[in-house]
């Protein structure tokens, strides 16, 4: 199908490739970045939109989401979907959702899980929320940048699982950090306790897939210099929007709120900014209790 990809950024470069590698016609836009191989470019997002079957954007967060929607809604055709992969909070979700609904768009926010080496691999996780029609017109879509699409619920629901997820990974990745740590000042092997953790009820994806520890476990940021797969500063973003969709709920997250101020601190008023969100591991190392 003819799709309008809007963002080309680090995590849309290689998400509107792998569409055009399966075959759609592709046509790209970013106010910054080149449209890789494949994607043929377009003056502005209103011309990337215009005639496609569906518009997928991939933006940094809600408001300008808000500003891209308004440009595009009014040159998509009726019956376009508006499918945006953006990480952004739900209320913006929702109200575009309403606008499109309100142009005769269809509309599925589908956040995704995976970071840039899943958008390069093609092996993302799709978390979509809106209308089971709207999912499946975008499936295909989603089968070529991805490896798993989860239909959520209504408009807004993916975003809602995103950010519930997310704040489960800053949270884990932080504890894991911290018993390495821990590890270290007891005189444990590194190697010994992952070997230990990875098999026992301590296990999470944090300690056997994206080890924080260098040279334990598969490959991971960590064995790079924690070069980012997933930036510090966006882990930061997921858990403001998890604790600001905590206060809109009256929902008590003691524990989320504690990793958004530790990461906070680590992006903001240290030296996180740049590296991966498992950098945790060595800003812990270095520390003492209560510092």
């Amino acid at each position: 199908m003819k799709v309008g990809f809007i963002g080309l950024g680090n995590m849309g470069a290689p998400m509107a490739a792998n569409l055009a590698r399966a075959g759609h016609e592709v046509v790209g836009h970013d106010i910054a970045a080149p449209c890789p191989g494949g994607v043929a470019p377009a003056a502005s997002a209103a011309a990337a939109a215009a005639g496609a079957a569906v518009v997928l954007t991939m933006l940094p967060d809600g408001a300008i989401l808000a500003r891209v929607a308004a440009e595009v809604i009014p040159t998509m055709a009726p019956g376009a979907v508006l499918l945006d992969c953006s990480t952004v909070d739900v209320a913006a979700a929702r109200t575009v959702a309403g606008l499109a609904a309100a142009a005769g768009l269809g509309f599925v926010d589908a956040p995704v899980s995976g970071g840039v080496g899943g958008a390069r691999a093609g092996t993302l996780t799709f978390m979509a929320g809106g209308s089971a029609e709207d999912f499946a017109r975008v499936g295909p879509l989603l089968a070529a940048m991805g490896r798993r699409a989860v239909h959520c619920g209504a408009a807004g629901a993916g975003q809602a699982a995103k950010i519930c997820n997310n704040m489960i990974l800053g949270a884990t990745m932080i504890v894991t950090c911290e018993a390495i740590a821990l590890a270290d000042r007891l005189g444990l092997d590194r190697q010994r306790l992952y070997d230990v953790v990875s098999t026992s009820s301590g296990q999470s994806w944090s300690m056997t897939a994206y080890c924080p520890a260098p040279g334990v476990g598969p490959e991971s940021p960590a064995d790079h210099g924690y070069r980012p797969g997933f930036a510090a500063e966006l882990m930061l973003k997921d858990l403001r929007l998890a604790q600001a969709a905590a206060a809109a709920a009256d929902a008590d997250t003691p524990v989320g709120a504690l990793a958004l101020d530790l990461y906070r601190r680590f992006v903001e008023e240290e030296d996180g900014r740049g590296k991966d969100f498992s950098a945790m591991l060595p800003r812990l190392a270095a520390r003492r209790r209560g510092g």
